[in-house]
């Protein structure tokens, strides 16, 4: 009888699988990563970056869009970008931008990071800055303080009627500009059209009034954005068929328009059961826009992604610890773990995002059906089937077996809304974070990149001290 946690993931899934495996002893490996020894050596609970994985996923990235283009003859260029705020952490950036990519901005304090990027000599004044977002005061100064420095690459993508104006006043030399299409949104959401960008039938209008004879300005980048990512569904390839007439309609009359930039990211992994064929995607919408623009007798653009998720999402992980087992009534177990779910894992609460959960020991062993609670006093600070897509089966809890557990592909997203080094829920600590990379002959390299935060660190911030 077939009753051990690894008989059921061998029964449910396709396992082994790229990043994950078994050891001999049954424990979990993460890519190159011996989970339980890690949690072993530097505690749990414990956060940690595998760097690789974003150099990974950027050159599969650019090989897939590499292969399609030549596959299609298609003429153009594909620029690789990347949305610093899924993840604004230097150590991220520098990983990143060791493959040549660009970068996509949407508020101020990202502009000050651009600045100390390029005197740190990561970028240059041709790696290509797309500045999204609702822009006023200091976010335009800053734009326009990096146009005048001379960086030639920076383009801003208008959001509304009045940014011309704005980033225009001060400036000394043409810029160029994009416009961001405001999508109309999938019809689960509360509002239809998305509040960012200038809605498809106003474009045209909007070059011919304010951007054709405008002598400060070149139209350069025609913007669209899918909130809800690159999917193979009705809804995406509808809204892109949408995008590329106003493309070709623009493309008609501004001679200068040559790029359209596809945001919306690509998914992440969420499950062991996760299917999404990237090169096939990647190879239709290179096909579609072709068809359109060849049809239509245009030429095609150069193509730009933001990939936010897609390229930090994968590198990172947490650990915890079960620390204890509630049984609050003939059905319900609760595992409870030595941190929050709110404090390290926002998302997972405040959303109902998914991602890949798995014990780090104890493969060998029984299992059982559980909930999984944090250390809050708050009723959301859980984890259960409806964020793991499947009900939750554990190696059951033993007092004299320690168990151990992992959330993997948590890399974007999960420090900036939990307010990383800052209060939490509770005032759970944050936990260790650890940086891991490789060295020149392909061993793993540990660095603690942060420590626990302390009781003295919530005082001060809370005035204490």
């Amino acid at each position: 009888m077939n009753t051990k946690y690894i008989d059921l993931i061998n029964q449910t899934f396709d396992f082994p699988q790229e990043e994950f495996k078994i050891d001999t002893k049954k424990n979990l490996h993460f890519h190159d990563i011996d989970t339980m020894k890690l949690a072993e050596e530097f505690g749990t609970p414990l956060k940690f970056t595998y760097l690789p994985k974003i150099s990974e996923n950027i050159i599969k990235a650019k090989t897939w869009f590499k292969t399609a283009m030549r596959k299609h003859k298609y003429k153009g260029r594909y620029h690789y970008c990347y949305c610093t705020k899924s993840s604004h952490f230097k150590h991220v950036l520098d990983e990143a931008l060791s493959n040549n990519i660009h970068i996509e901005t949407s508020s101020a304090v990202d502009i000050d990071i651009i600045e100390n990027l390029k005197r740190a000599g990561k970028i240059t004044d041709k790696t290509y800055i797309l500045s999204n977002g609702f822009k006023r005061d200091e976010y335009v100064k800053k734009i326009q303080g990096l146009i005048n420095s001379g960086h030639r690459n920076c383009i801003p993508i208008i959001d509304n009627y009045e940014e011309i104006d704005l980033l225009t006043d001060g400036i000394r030399k043409k810029i160029n500009i994009g416009i961001r299409i405001a999508s109309e949104e999938e019809p689960k959401f509360e509002f239809y059209t998305s509040r960012l960008g200038i809605g498809y039938k106003n474009i045209v209008d909007f070059y011919r009034r304010d951007i054709k004879e405008n002598k400060k300005v070149n139209l350069k980048m025609l913007h669209f954005f899918i909130n809800t990512g690159i999917k193979d569904n009705a809804y995406y390839w509808n809204e892109l068929s949408k995008c590329l007439k106003v493309y070709i309609n623009l493309k008609r009359i501004c001679p200068t328009l040559d790029s359209l930039n596809i945001g919306g990211g690509f998914p992440i992994k969420n499950s062991l059961g996760f299917d999404y064929d990237y090169e096939y995607m990647i190879d239709e919408i290179i096909s579609q826009i072709k068809i359109a623009c060849d049809d239509a007798e245009v030429e095609t653009p150069h193509i730009f992604t933001e990939f936010g998720s897609y390229t930090v999402g994968e590198s990172g992980g947490a650990l915890y610890k079960v620390l204890y087992q509630k049984k609050q009534n003939d059905r319900e177990n609760w595992n409870m773990i030595n941190s929050s779910f709110i404090t390290t894992l926002p998302d997972s609460w405040a959303i109902n995002k998914r991602f890949v959960m798995l014990p780090l020991n104890r493969w060998n062993d029984t299992y059982e059906r559980v909930l999984l609670g944090g250390l809050t006093c708050d009723s959301d600070d859980y984890y259960n089937s409806e964020q793991h897509m499947n009900a939750i089966y554990l190696p059951v809890y033993k007092d004299e077996k320690p168990l151990y557990l992992g959330f993997f592909n948590t890399g974007a997203y999960q420090e900036s809304i939990g307010g990383y080094g800052g209060l939490q829920h509770c005032l759970i600590p944050q936990p260790k974070h650890i940086i891991i990379s490789k060295n020149n002959e392909g061993k793993l390299e540990y660095k603690v990149f942060k420590e626990q935060q302390k009781p003295s660190d919530f005082l001060k911030i809370l005035g204490y001290e």
